[in-house]
């Protein structure tokens, strides 16, 4: 008896593990692999995690400054310098998360027709990192910039509302 229990519960086991699939439902994006969150992100310029080795470290983004200027008491040049740098930002990474849109719907093609080959592979690869770097940068560059334009106190207060008063981004000083 013990024998055929464990027989069905192994039986139970491995049909669930083979019929559920972190990805099911993905195969019916227009992208495969960028969901629509992503695709209406990398559209609108939005950072998408990109910047957290800035933001964790203390220096804030354009977009999250200007969300927080009454609070982080924004003298009015510095709100249209971070607002330039945030229009700045905007024009520089839309047409890379366009770009990054497009070069992963010809890598998803070529696997879809396969037509994929070792070669394809690897220049469809590469451009797509290529895109995703400059991306990246991109928005990185924008929060060196930012936290430049703040003093210590005000980077201070962005950790403490954005809550990371406990971590490095609560005690860098960049002026």
């Amino acid at each position: 008896m013990k024998r055929i229990l464990i027989t069905a519960a192994l039986l139970f086991a491995t049909g669930n593990a083979f019929a559920e699939s972190p990805y099911q439902g993905m195969q019916s994006r227009t992208v495969k692999a960028l969901s629509e969150q992503q695709v209406a992100d990398l559209n609108q310029g939005r950072g998408m995690g990109m910047a957290l080795a800035a933001e964790l470290n203390g220096y804030p983004g354009p977009s999250h400054v200007l969300e927080l200027a009454d609070k982080l008491e924004l003298k009015p040049d510095q709100i249209s310098a971070v607002r330039i740098l945030f229009e700045s930002m905007k024009r520089d990474s839309i047409p890379l998360g366009v770009k990054l849109i497009e070069q992963e719907g010809e890598l998803d093609r070529q696997f879809a027709s396969r037509a994929v080959t070792p070669e394809s592979l690897r220049a469809a690869t590469a451009a797509v990192a290529r895109t995703q770097g400059e991306l990246r940068e991109t928005h990185l560059k924008y929060h060196l910039s930012t936290a430049a334009l703040l003093d210590s106190g005000q980077i201070h207060r962005y950790a403490s509302l954005r809550g990371y008063e406990s971590g490095p981004a609560a005690h860098q000083h960049h002026k």
